[in-house]
């Protein structure tokens, strides 16, 4: 544990939850200026959620064994009293007047502690985006940076012409969620705006299609592009760490492959 009194707080209140804490993952901040963006904002990226998963994936073992889970992190991470999806916010002060609630019944002990897979950050004037696992290697991780970014700017360009976010019922979602936490890109995910299964590269499709217009903007189409086509080859992070496992059964190899694919050396 950290030193300092909020971490001794919070394993006093959590108990076991901080004992078993454990995950990693990576935030994606996005600039938004006006904090009233960043809650609009999160109700257009909810519906892409699982979409994000399936393309992170990148923790299937857990204590030396496979969880035959591609993003095991990401059903670990649900049990904290606010984490997952966030709900659809009907407004700014909706956002606000939930956060009160939920630090009122001590649910969360500061704004800290929202760990919804999207929030307004509470420290930074951006949108906070956490539902991904930490990347394999850097080429991952920019991809994903990229697609976030995209998808933000697409839901501004919504917001300021009017349209309304799409509102998955929040059962779907989170199925949608835990398919692809499950699975990652292997096999088929949960549509959350219409509850059927489609293949999940068919889902990855519809999201770059969505933002492509944003990528080009950006100079990130062409990159995006060529880093989905590598991740349809050699699989996602999740993918490469079993691989590296089924030569000889061994998690040492694991470790190993994940040595060899982040340093220069």
């Amino acid at each position: 544990m950290t030193p300092g009194g909020r971490y001794a707080r919070s394993a006093a209140h959590f108990r076991a939850l901080d004992d078993e804490q454990i995950a990693c993952s990576c935030h994606i901040h996005v600039g938004l200026p006006d904090p009233r963006d960043a809650v609009h904002v999160s109700n257009h990226l909810r519906p892409w959620l699982p979409t994000l998963i399936a393309i992170s994936a990148n923790s299937p073992f857990r204590d030396g064994k496979d969880t035959g889970y591609a993003s095991w992190r990401t059903t670990t991470w649900g049990r904290w009293p606010v984490a997952g999806p966030p709900p659809y916010f009907e407004s700014p002060a909706h956002f606000d007047d939930l956060v009160d609630t939920l630090t009122d019944a001590e649910a969360l002990i500061d704004r800290g502690g929202l760990y919804w897979d999207i929030r307004p950050s509470h420290h930074l004037p951006t949108v906070e985006v956490r539902v991904a696992d930490a990347a394999l290697t850097p080429d991952d991780t920019v991809m994903l940076a990229s697609v976030v970014r995209a998808l933000t700017a697409t839901a501004l360009r919504s917001i300021r012409a009017g349209e309304a976010a799409p509102r998955p019922a929040p059962e779907v979602l989170r199925a949608a969620c835990w398919r692809a936490a499950r699975d990652g890109l292997a096999g088929t995910g949960i549509d959350p705006l219409t509850g059927h299964l489609v293949a999940q590269t068919a889902l990855i499709e519809k999201l770059l299609h969505t933002i492509a217009p944003a990528l080009r903007r950006h100079d990130d189409l062409d990159h995006t592009r060529e880093q989905w086509q590598r991740l349809r080859t050699e699989g996602t992070g999740a993918d490469r760490q079993r691989a590296a496992h089924r030569r000889r059964t061994s998690t040492h190899d694991v470790v190993d492959h994940l040595i060899s694919a982040t340093s220069p050396r």
